[in-house]
């Protein structure tokens, strides 16, 4: 709080980034620490749909714009509630709920990994959508150091500063679920294209040889004799695998 000139202490921390390689599988992982530990339940990954190849600020704001756009949307909807709707006086109230939708709760800071660019990015969502009061800030991985609203230099913690170590695991552990999903889906998506290529080779069929092998990386360095040990696949289809992989 008193590092980043916070309004109040940061309870609730989001943290955004972004994961891609040469704008292929644009991803984005969102997570959320409280009181220090991060609470995996509330972890999101997006697939960015709006940015064609390597943009980051653009993946940025479409990420930001899709999760605080709910939070705007929630307000906007409490404020339109008829005056008749609110309770008075002591009539009987409805139990609120254990705990409010994730996405209806304003963090008390948002970290974005990445520097200067990258907060810009995020401030412009913010404003757009009138969730200027909201806490943004960006650390940037090569030296550490921390963007913050209106203030050109960055902030330089001490490497031995508790503040420093907590933005750093937050930042660090968005880091880690945005690649995990980048690699999935990357992954899916070398599977798929190898397989489909190649002729005779259908869904059912490459089920089966998965199924057998668990990976393209195994079938291509299976022989041509187990690959047609497999159902459905005769000596010669089980060449044409061999081939085409």
């Amino acid at each position: 709080q008193e590092e980043l000139d916070l309004p109040e202490r940061p309870r609730r921390i989001e943290c955004y980034d972004i994961s891609t390689i040469q704008g292929s599988n644009t991803v984005a992982s969102m997570v959320v620490f409280e009181d220090g530990s991060p609470r995996n339940r509330e972890y999101r990954r997006f697939r960015i749909k709006t940015v064609e190849g390597q943009d980051d600020f653009a993946s940025m704001r479409e990420v930001l714009t899709r999760r605080f756009g709910r939070l705007a949307r929630s307000r906007e909807e409490t404020k339109a509630l008829p005056a008749d709707a609110q309770p008075a006086g002591d009539e009987p109230q409805a139990e609120e709920p254990d705990e409010q939708s994730p996405w209806n709760v304003a963090p008390d800071l948002v970290v974005i990994d990445g520097g200067k660019g990258q907060l810009g990015a995020a401030l412009d969502v913010m404003r757009d959508l009138a969730l200027g009061e909201v806490p943004v800030c960006g650390l940037a991985k090569r030296e550490e150091e921390v963007f913050v609203a209106d203030v050109d230099d960055p902030i330089v913690l001490p490497r031995t500063s508790e503040a420093l170590y907590l933005l750093q695991r937050v930042r660090d552990e968005a880091h880690r679920f945005a690649i995990t999903y980048h690699r999935t889906l990357r992954g899916k998506q070398t599977r798929r294209s190898a397989l489909d290529a190649v002729p005779g080779v259908g869904p059912k069929r490459k089920r089966a040889l998965l199924r057998k092998f668990g990976s393209v990386k195994a079938i291509r360095g299976a022989s041509v004799e187990e690959i047609a040990d497999v159902d459905g696949f005769s000596e010669r289809l089980a060449e044409t695998v061999k081939r085409s992989l």
